[in-house]
């Protein structure tokens, strides 16, 4: 008698977790994800439609929206305008500590995608010459960061410099027109201010650029974990897709940015696509850069950087996709 009820025990706690997973693709009939063109694999993940064929049966459609700086995406998630928001991992970490309540919790690039950009002709040489200029930045974003750790290092402060806010395309417009005298930039645009406008990378500092990452929102992992993860393994096929064909990824970009060849080349270049996993070594990077701001006085004192980033990286969901 105890053997049988054991039996029906398990096959009910079995049934409950086959309903449990069912009734949570149920209840969501619209995935909203974003595309960026500084995050190529979600650009791939687009144009061949594998979301909407793993989630089809399911009667669940996915939304994309564009995200044009990872100020964007976390604007986007923080609304709960959309599920799944790329950005790179500092900026997410500045979102978490302004309570914006995400979790990372994919890799989808290791780029060198900032430098401090001028203009052809111009006679910045160094972080030092900033001092007085003009620097086109977009608040919250890589470049943004990268911008105050190069002045940190060089002995500036962000008043020693005036930081004209504008959206990334726009920073390259105005350094292309002489109205700053330099830029925070991020590919793929910066490549081809590189490419088109003649400018200059003055400035780089491949480890300062923190991951690429996908983030969603707290409430949806935890209301949706089956949801997250089948997500991801959908990301992992683009992913090894763009590995396993560079000249597929290269045209993709070039339709989605209408750039040319040279300069996708050039980001791609800069691109690593390797990674998928976050964890340790994302945490390292992404609690460095916390600090550097803490520092220039971006983030506040008092806030525990590491804690924070603990709080902010969940690593099971990428963890399961590695059987």
């Amino acid at each position: 008698m105890k053997r049988l009820i054991l039996r029906i025990a398990v096959m009910a706690g079995m049934a409950f977790g086959w309903s449990a997973a069912a009734a949570s693709a149920a209840e969501v009939s619209e995935i909203r994800i974003d595309w960026a063109t500084y995050n190529p694999v979600s650009l791939l993940l687009k144009k061949e439609g594998l979301l909407e064929k793993e989630f089809k049966k399911d009667g669940i459609s996915i939304r994309w929206v564009q995200s044009a700086g990872s100020n964007k995406a976390l604007e986007f998630l923080n609304a709960g305008s959309i599920d799944f928001g790329s950005t790179a991992g500092a900026a997410a970490l500045i979102a978490k500590v302004n309570g914006n309540p995400i979790k990372s919790i994919y890799v989808y690039s290791r780029p060198e995608w900032t430098a401090l950009v001028t203009a052809k002709g111009s006679s910045i040489k160094s972080v030092a010459d900033l001092k007085g200029k003009s620097v086109a930045v977009t608040r919250g974003t890589d470049p943004h960061i990268f911008l105050v750790r190069a002045l940190a290092d060089a002995g500036l402060k962000e008043g020693d410099v005036k930081f004209v806010l504008l959206q990334h395309a726009d920073g390259r417009l105005a350094l292309t027109r002489g109205d700053v005298d330099a830029w925070a930039g991020l590919d793929p645009i910066m490549a081809a201010a590189e490419v088109e406008d003649g400018a200059r990378l003055f400035y780089r500092k491949a480890e300062n650029n923190t991951w690429g990452v996908l983030n969603t929102t707290e409430t949806f992992a935890k209301e949706h974990p089956d949801l997250v993860r089948r997500v991801l393994s959908v990301y992992e096929i683009a992913r090894k897709q763009a590995l396993a064909d560079p000249k597929l990824l290269k045209e993709t970009l070039i339709e989605a940015t209408k750039l040319p060849d040279a300069v996708i080349s050039k980001q791609l270049e800069r691109t690593d696509l390797t990674h998928s996993r976050i964890g340790a070594e994302q945490r390292e990077t992404i609690v460095k850069a916390g600090l550097a701001l803490q520092q220039a006085g971006v983030l506040p004192a008092d806030v525990d950087i590491a804690k924070t980033t603990d709080g902010l990286i969940d690593p099971s969901f990428s963890d399961a996709l590695v059987q």
